[in-house]
């Protein structure tokens, strides 16, 4: 198969991402208002229930199927089998989940309607082939898809969604573009397969390799969506779990900024290198991913912390207060994440060791199991923010310490120190902007582009390399077109 551009796909992700960062900006801020907190908050806690099913649903297929298309891309016949016999598992492990929603749905009173909506989601997992195409790296066909549909609902919410009685609709619209974006998929699905006989398939087969995906993946759940669970049943306040679930939703965002479109492209990339041993190119590529982390990861989360009270009552309006300390405690996760996804995308899963990351991962998950029902009943919603960081961390220390020399804490320390300073430096003069008597967006703008100009000249300053490689790339390339022009 014909070899696809890193750089294109890094592109594309990137466009996707920017969409994904973009819509949320222009939604968040008028569903908060019309829908309130309270609202918000059920709809985070009934997901979050509904995302259980969906996770064994999928069981691990999502990476389990990317890396197994990734490394036999270049056989038409071998990657046709493989789909349909990971499709097909798919199918019995979803059926026998949504028969089990079912169930569930008949024995609940409360929150009825909106947990039979939420039966789309597990529709979704039966459709969403986008594992496929990530093997190929063929991004631009998931991608293409979904921005479709994202920009759809984007509007409808903005035409039907009018005030708090609106919440079962505004879910109904969410769900719908969702599943609908996941079946068009299916559209390209001929370009890259070709008919096999269903006497060939072995679905079976893929079951065992599937659950070495599915534990780390069940065991993450634990701090990403359990919290939510764990905030309602324990507070029974859903204006506590929608203050969770805003604040998680400002760091998932800065989270896609860091890393999620650079480690997508590279997984499928870095499991073809695998196949193939290049060992030294995989070691580089994770040193550079890393280090370019590690100046966003920084830069953001150092930045959110000194901007945050002043983007809260701007974004989210009023009555989200708690939403600037919740912002404030979790900014450190989009580092220590950062680094853990990078080497769980870049080393462990392409290297086939996703059950040695699983250990650490539980390891993680029963720290944060425990610490959420120390922490949420006298701290609520903060507890299970500390609790979360501690778990990561964890998690991450452990990635660093076992990753067979592919990267080491002591490369994180050398990388990472000269960032650390810039970025401390940039929130020094953040907070001074604050003692300004200013209007809050006049204030914010001046802290954004003051505090991004101050991070780079530090960094500048400091001689870090990403930032000087970059410049002088940047320079080699404009002399470069000068030459053309010129000849």
């Amino acid at each position: 198969m014909k070899s696809v551009s890193i750089k294109r796909n890094i592109i594309y992700n990137t466009i996707y991402q920017i969409l994904t960062i973009l819509i949320p900006f222009i939604t968040t801020p008028y569903i908060s208002r019309v829908i309130g907190a309270t609202g918000i908050g059920i709809y985070s806690y009934t997901s979050s229930i509904q995302t259980f099913f969906t996770l064994f649903a999928a069981l691990g297929t999502v990476s389990y199927g990317a890396r197994e298309i990734a490394r036999n891309r270049d056989n038409e016949s071998v990657r046709s089998k493989l789909f349909w016999e990971i499709e097909i598992l798919t199918i019995l492990t979803s059926s026998i989940c949504i028969i089990a929603w079912g169930i569930l749905i008949a024995i609940t009173n409360e929150h009825k309607i909106i947990y039979i909506i939420l039966t789309m989601n597990l529709l979704n997992t039966i459709f969403d082939i986008s594992w496929f195409y990530s093997g190929l790296e063929q991004f631009k066909y998931t991608i293409l898809q979904n921005s479709l549909f994202k920009i759809l609902g984007t509007v409808l919410l903005f035409v039907f969604i009018k005030n708090p009685n609106d919440l079962v609709l505004y879910i109904f619209i969410m769900s719908l573009t969702t599943l609908l974006g996941t079946i068009s998929m299916w559209i390209y699905l001929p370009k890259f397969i070709k008919k096999v006989k269903l006497k060939e398939l072995k679905v079976l087969r893929h079951f065992k390799e599937t659950l070495k995906y599915f534990i780390p993946t069940i065991a993450t759940s634990i701090y990403t969506v359990l919290d939510k669970t764990l905030i309602g049943l324990i507070t029974k306040n859903s204006d506590e779990n929608g203050y969770y679930e805003q604040a998680t939703k400002i760091i998932n965002v800065a989270k896609n900024i860091t890393f999620v479109s650079l480690n997508t492209v590279l997984s499928s990339r870095t499991s073809y290198l695998f196949a193939e041993r290049k060992y030294d190119e995989i070691k580089e590529k994770i040193k550079k991913s890393i280090n370019f982390i590690l100046f966003i990861g920084l830069g953001t989360c150092f930045g959110l912390i000194g901007v945050i009270d002043n983007f809260v009552p701007i974004f989210f309006g009023e009555g989200y207060n708690d939403v600037s300390i919740l912002i404030k405690l979790l900014s450190p996760i989009i580092i220590i994440v950062g680094i853990s996804h990078c080497l769980g995308s870049q080393y462990y899963t392409p290297a086939g060791l996703r059950l040695k990351s699983a250990k650490f991962i539980i390891i993680g998950a029963i720290i944060n199991f425990i610490l959420n029902l120390v922490l949420i009943p006298g701290l609520w919603s903060k507890g299970a923010v500390i609790a979360t960081i501690i778990a990561e961390l964890t998690i991450t220390l452990l990635y660093l310490k076992n990753c067979n020399n592919f990267y080491n804490i002591k490369s994180l320390v050398e990388t990472s120190w000269k960032k650390i300073i810039s970025a401390i430096i940039m929130l020094v003069c953040i907070v001074g902007i604050n003692f300004i008597n200013l209007n809050l967006i006049i204030k914010m703008s001046i802290q954004i582009v003051i505090g991004s100009a101050v991070y780079i000249i530090s960094l500048l300053l400091l001689k870090d390399d990403l930032v000087i490689d970059t410049i002088k790339n940047i320079l080699s390339k404009i002399k470069s077109k000068r030459k053309e022009v010129i000849v």
